[in-house]
């Protein structure tokens, strides 16, 4: 488990400000769920978090360090579109992962080793509902099949957190509903700490045990594309440890902590908008 400390972070790019003053806390095996209005800057957070971006001013910490400058195992990530390699099979897929972990110059294990990593990914193929697939390819999969499988080509490097890009967004309210039972599971048994951009209000608290809105919405109306977008909102869902939901009412009547303004009733629906 990992905890990640987001300090006066800003990105800019040139005369265009996306996110400013962030200011974020997640503890270690956090499920935290971020959401807000399209084009927030909520994937620009996510590609702060995985490496691919780096803040104009700011510092992000992971476990008390400087996050790395690039993406490492560290970190895994399963995004929208489904991110699984079309010439691999399902076993093939996640034991690419693993291969490339314990042996990065020839991206292939050998004898007892590769027989461990083998009945590991084997074992979470299980985990995820493919465990009757693994000599299919992505092509003979449904889509919430491909994304069960790149939900395990992530988790099987045992990455310290775990970034979720709208990964469900695509698949039918049935399917979906499925993977959620699947990743609460994954996530209570692996204590890995997750980030997730959404654009669903139910998805977020039903999964997370804190939801962040991004928005600039508290800007005047005319002078939202001059300001770039920062936490609105930060409100505990449940506790880790108990997995207890609090009342939602109640959480809705409080102090936010983000702002230290009242919380209301059309706060998180506007923001959505």
């Amino acid at each position: 488990m990992s905890a990640i400390r987001v300090r006066k972070v800003w990105v800019e790019y040139g005369a265009q400000i996306v996110l400013e003053k962030l200011h974020l806390d997640i503890a270690a095996g956090d499920f935290v769920a971020i959401v807000g209005p399209s084009g927030c800057g909520k994937t620009t957070f996510l590609r702060l978090l995985l490496g691919q971006e780096r803040p104009t001013r700011g510092a992000l910490l992971l476990d008390g360090e400087a996050m790395p400058n690039e993406p490492d195992a560290d970190r895994g990530i399963v995004f929208q579109r489904y991110s699984v390699f079309p010439h691999l099979t399902v076993l093939g897929n996640v034991l690419l992962g693993s291969e490339l972990q314990g042996a990065p110059l020839l991206a292939r294990l050998f004898g007892a080793r590769r027989r461990e990593r083998i009945a590991a990914a084997r074992a979470l193929l299980e985990e995820v509902g493919l465990g009757e697939h693994l000599h299919k390819y992505p092509s003979q999969l449904s889509g919430g099949m491909q994304q069960r499988l790149a939900l395990a080509q992530a988790l099987i490097t045992r990455p310290k957190v775990l970034l979720l890009d709208e990964p469900f967004g695509a698949l039918d309210p049935g399917i979906r509903a499925e993977i959620h039972v699947v990743l609460k599971r994954l996530w209570k048994e692996t204590g890995v700490t997750i980030v997730m951009v959404t654009h669903d209000l139910r998805e977020a608290f039903s999964l997370a045990t804190r939801v962040v809105v991004f928005d600039r919405y508290r800007k005047r109306k005319e002078e939202r594309t001059r300001y770039g977008a920062t936490i609105t909102q930060n409100i505990e869902v449940r506790k880790r440890d108990t997995g207890a939901s609090l009342d939602a009412q109640n959480q809705l009547g409080r102090d936010d902590p983000a702002t230290g303004e009242r919380l209301g009733r059309d706060d998180l629906a506007s923001a959505q908008q």
